[in-house]
């Protein structure tokens, strides 16, 4: 008799059973990872009046294969790019929703008399908010267009690298049993030095050999070598101590910034809905149904903590970093629920047998309640708002307005604060490839060539030669190179005040450099005499080599910005006016009645009070269109308006939003800023049409802040006044020059 082996028997089971229930969920229109959870539940061990897996042990191996892909699915949707254009808004409003909420899970833990360890895991399990359920509430609710849409997703986006800190974090704290500060510190730099290393190696590598293989890449081998590429990171990230899934999450962030990321993304889209899958079912199979009967009230608690925490945490950090009252509670409300990160920590615990039993289903179980309440809390989001601004004291709503208006907009950056930015750059990412090199020539290298090519001393001053080559562009550019030197020459000019520190910046260049020389001749020799000797010459070769050396390392920077840059900027969330008006991009259907007219002839300003700030015609870009711009089928236009404002204006459209916020269309250098007139402006005195600013800035003034009072479309023969502080969408490259 043929013997069919017991994990195919359970990996069928597992199918069949995520099957039925993805049938059902879907005719409900409920998450499918719900429907998974349920599947799970009922094959596993605590319901018996169905057949059960019987090889668990190969059912979590091939959990944790789905956790990789899981990851490594999310990092393609991450990008590291994505995260340096969040913002600060994003940034502030994430970092205080995760604190809050890390502080509300631990003490809510405590006065449920649990351990410590579970309540610090319980803080981790509620601090992440669930991608995957709010793109899915947003376009069923149709609100991806609205303003607080963007700072949503914005915050999503830093929830991910918190979340793989997190953790980092609570592998380290769970190994030691102790809060060691100082452990933490050396956990929380390893992690960065390590990010920062795979990031700039990857950018430099791997889209470097996507391009060079580029025409020998059918489907079926970008499929195994994209997976190959995963697996590989995996392995690295195990071998210098991290989980496999930060691996996966670092690699699909690398091939994010590539041309083919969206082809990737295509092809593992399969293999990553089976895997996940199956890791989701091993999620329900941990849940004891009598133990959710047992801590129904936990469950409760943790629930409310779940929605207010979040609701408050979440609308406290986009009120702190400047947002409205209506963004604000929109945001909050739309954060309130945890998701699949939520899984992976509590597995972490489960895997590293450090938290109760009982933690895990409760975990699942808030997560399945919060996924069914937060449509409705997105949906009760603004009659919420309205009913809060009506309860609240007016002197608060005001207040809150007069924070909002103040902060937004741009600020000038001084000579200083741009140089030390571009100093601080460049020791960060120089310091970390010196170190790695140094690591690399001392641990491996050296060994190598002494061990398999020549013995003793020669094979030791040949590593050390090598590896001093490799890290000579390095060190230049970390010493010697010049950086930012319009901000440099002007500070320089100021002989009184600037010229002490900038010689002291020049001088701990120079300085870190001859230590990481030092560093790693002494990693050869200990010889104090020898290592002077060798940093002299170094020094002196870089010198008089200088030239040739920045020509080498430009064609490495080069080299690196151009893969870096090689995939369109993704759209980044637009800044919010304190009228509520945002940038959004729109599409003109070729059903549309708006294809063939001209700007005049639409007249959307004087009937829909919105602005049109940008056309862009397959690879062609019209910025501040004229009056004559006619529209085209399959134009994108970039519209600036109101919620109420775009929803109208998007029938017209006839409902062709782009759906997809994270589209390819290329609009960094359009967006909304702040310019405040003084008597010294180029424009004061002048009026909107005299002043030139479609010319100079291709922008176009929406809004006038005089006086407390707020123009919205002011008419263009308004004068400029002293005082006035003005809105306009345009090159934000150019803006600034108002400045002046």
């Amino acid at each position: 008799m043929i013997h069919l082996p017991v994990l195919i028997t359970d990996l069928g089971l597992i199918l069949a059973a995520a099957g039925i229930t993805t049938l059902l969920f879907k005719r409900i229109k409920q998450p499918l990872v719900l429907g998974y959870i349920l599947a799970g539940l009922l094959v596993g061990p605590h319901i018996k009046f169905i057949p059960t897996v019987t090889d668990n042990e190969s059912i979590h191996i091939w959990a944790e294969i789905g956790v990789i892909f899981l990851l490594f699915s999310l990092g393609l949707e991450f990008s590291f790019k994505k995260l340096v254009k969040v913002g600060g808004s994003a940034s502030i409003t994430a970092i205080v929703e995760v604190v809050f909420m890390l502080l509300i899970g631990f003490v809510a833990g405590l006065a449920m008399g649990w351990s410590t360890m579970d309540s610090i895991f319980l803080g981790g399990i509620l601090s992440v908010s669930s991608t995957t359920i709010i793109i899915r509430a947003f376009e069923e609710l149709g609100v991806k267009h609205k303003k607080f849409a963007g700072l949503v997703f914005g915050v999503l986006i830093v929830e991910d690298l918190v979340a793989i800190l997190l953790l980092v974090l609570l592998s380290t704290l769970a190994v030691s049993q102790q809060f060691a500060g100082a452990e933490m510190l050396v956990s929380i730099l390893k992690l960065c030095f390590f990010l920062v290393l795979w990031f700039i190696g990857g950018i430099f590598l791997v889209p470097t050999f996507l391009k060079a293989t580029k025409k020998l890449m059918n489907d079926e081998t970008m499929l195994v070598v994209s997976i190959a590429l995963c697996l590989l990171m995996v392995l690295l990230a195990v071998k210098v101590g991290f989980s496999p899934a930060l691996g996966a999450f670092i690699m699909g962030s690398i091939l994010a910034e590539t041309t083919q990321a969206e082809r990737i993304e295509h092809l593992t889209k399969s293999v990553k809905d089976l895997f996940a899958a199956i890791f989701f079912v091993s999620v329900g199979m941990l849940i004891n149904p009598s133990i959710l009967i047992d801590y129904a009230v936990p469950i409760l608690i943790i629930t409310l903590a779940t929605v207010f925490g979040k609701f408050l945490s979440s609308g406290l950090g986009a009120l702190v970093s400047g947002q409205p009252l209506k963004t604000s509670v929109q945001t909050g409300l739309s954060l309130a629920q945890i998701g699949e990160f939520s899984f992976i920590i509590a597995t972490l615990g489960v895997t590293l047998k450090v938290t109760s039993d009982f933690l895990y289903p409760i975990a699942v179980a808030v997560s399945a309640i919060t996924t069914f309440t937060t449509p409705y809390l997105i949906k009760f989001s603004e009659p919420f708002y309205m009913f809060l601004e009506r309860r609240l004291p007016k002197k608060w709503v005001e207040g809150i307005n007069r924070y909002s208006s103040s902060t937004a907009g741009i600020t000038t950056l001084s000579d200083w604060k741009t140089l030390l930015k571009s100093y601080t750059f460049n020791l960060i990412i120089h310091s970390v490839i010196l170190i790695a090199i140094v690591f690399l020539g001392s641990r491996y290298l050296q060994p190598f060539i002494t061990k398999n090519l020549i013995n003793g001393n020669n094979g030791i001053v040949i590593s050390l030669i090598m590896t001093l080559f490799i890290m000579t562009p390095f060190l230049w550019a970390l010493a010697i190179r010049r950086i930012e030197k319009k901000a440099y020459s002007h500070l320089w000019l100021n002989k009184k005040y600037t010229r002490g520190p900038l010689v002291a910046l020049e001088v701990l260049r120079i300085g870190l450099a001859i230590f990481f020389v030092g560093i790693l001749i002494y990693q050869f020799y200990s010889t104090w005499i020898s290592i002077v000797i060798a940093i002299a010459l170094i020094v002196s070769c870089m010198f008089i080599f200088s030239r040739r050396l920045q020509g080498f390392y430009n064609k490495l920077e080069s080299r690196f910005l151009l893969n870096l840059n090689a995939r369109e900027a993704q759209n980044a969330p637009p800044e919010i006016l304190p009228w509520d008006t945002h940038l959004v991009e729109l599409s003109v259907a070729p059903e549309s009645t708006l294809v063939g007219k001209t700007l005049v002839d639409l007249s959307v300003r004087e009937k829909y009070g919105v602005n049109i700030a940008l056309i862009q015609r397959g690879k062609i870009m019209i910025p501040t269109p004229g009056r004559n711009e006619r529209l085209y089928p399959n134009d994108k236009v970039l519209v600036i308006g109101t919620d109420d404002q775009l929803a109208a204006i998007k029938e017209l459209f006839e409902g062709s939003i782009d759906e997809n916020m994270q589209s390819s269309f290329p609009k960094e250098d359009m967006s909304l800023q702040k310019i405040v007139i003084n008597s010294s402006s180029p424009v004061y005195g002048q009026t909107i049409r005299n002043s030139g600013i479609r010319e100079m800035t291709q922008g176009l003034v929406v809004g006038i802040e005089r006086n407390g009072n707020r123009i919205l479309n002011p008419d263009s023969t308004l004068i400029f006044e002293n005082g006035d502080i003005v809105w306009i969408v345009g090159n934000n490259k150019k803006v600034p020059d108002l400045l002046k």
